[in-house]
């Protein structure tokens, strides 16, 4: 054993070379971070040079490195700012949900005791103001009053969706909007795989449903998932939506690119976007002036 406690002939165990047959923290890294040129026969190698005793230990050794170094590596991937943004989007989502929820449950209770009883987060709001005067309530405005910080926290984690999403994702949060945008990278489980799509598959992200329906043969195939909700969609007559899906998904996909590849800021994919929206806007403009004439 060497001063710095690796083995004497660790060089001739391959992906194990200068590591310790017992630094399990060194064998994970060389798992995560080296590569071989050839293949070999690495068990033959450990044992030889004395780093396991025999095939099985080295297949035990290789085992255990390799799932420390997964696991090393899902860690770190957690950490990143896109999945933070993940957490932060599924987070807001279920707040709201659970905020309209109780709502509900507000409302119906309150319309037992108040004939002035409202509906929604905002009456959960006005009844959470109240002071209760008998234990019903009591409780009642208790559950009014969590109602209402479900929501609070919802528009909070909203906030910070639109500060950081610049942040991880400048080019996207540019063009989608920092909500939209942070959407689109949960819906894809991060930027990374967001980038890898086709612009096909990002133009029907959170549509799956339909996609699944028209699949089975049991509805049309789906135009647009979640990007409906950009102007440049939305805000397109019916008949052109479409086309104007499939242009904002193909400079969506560009960005998501650029950001995960560079994170460089491109601002000309701003003027290329609206160029090709006034385009397809202007097509409906002439249709339509053809049409009343």
């Amino acid at each position: 054993m060497t001063d710095d406690g690796t083995h004497p002939d660790a060089e001739r165990a391959g992906w194990f070379e200068g590591v310790s047959p017992d630094d399990a923290e060194a064998g994970a890294a060389a798992i995560r971070d080296g590569r071989a040129d050839a293949p070999d026969d690495w068990p033959r190698r450990a044992v030889e040079a004395e780093f396991a005793d025999d095939e099985d230990d080295y297949y035990a050794r290789l085992h255990d490195a390799a799932v420390r170094a997964a696991r090393e590596s899902a860690a770190e991937r957690e950490r990143a700012d896109d999945q933070q943004l993940v957490h932060a989007v599924r987070a807001m989502d279920d707040a709201a949900s659970e905020a309209n929820e109780l709502a509900e449950r507000v409302a119906e209770w309150a319309g037992s005791r108040y004939p002035d009883a409202g509906t929604g987060v905002g009456y959960a709001r006005e009844l959470a103001a109240r002071e209760p005067e008998s234990p019903v309530e009591e409780r009642l405005v208790s559950l009014a009053r969590r109602t209402a910080d479900l929501a609070d926290e919802s528009d909070a984690l909203r906030a910070f969706i639109e500060r950081e999403t610049p942040e991880v994702a400048p080019n996207l949060a540019a063009l989608a909007g920092p909500t939209l945008a942070a959407r689109l990278i949960s819906l894809a489980g991060g930027l990374e795989p967001l980038a890898k799509k086709p612009s096909g598959t990002v133009q029907v992200l959170g549509a799956e449903d339909s996609l699944f329906a028209h699949l089975r043969g049991r509805a049309p195939s789906p135009k647009h998932g979640v990007i409906f909700t950009h102007e440049f969609v939305r805000g397109t007559r019916p008949e052109k939506r479409g086309s104007a899906a499939r242009a904002l998904a193909g400079k969506l996909t560009i960005a998501a690119r650029v950001d995960y590849y560079s994170g460089e800021r491109r601002p000309e994919l701003d003027d290329e976007l609206e160029r090709r929206m006034a385009q397809i806007r202007g097509e409906n403009a002439d249709e339509q002036a053809g049409g009343e004439a």
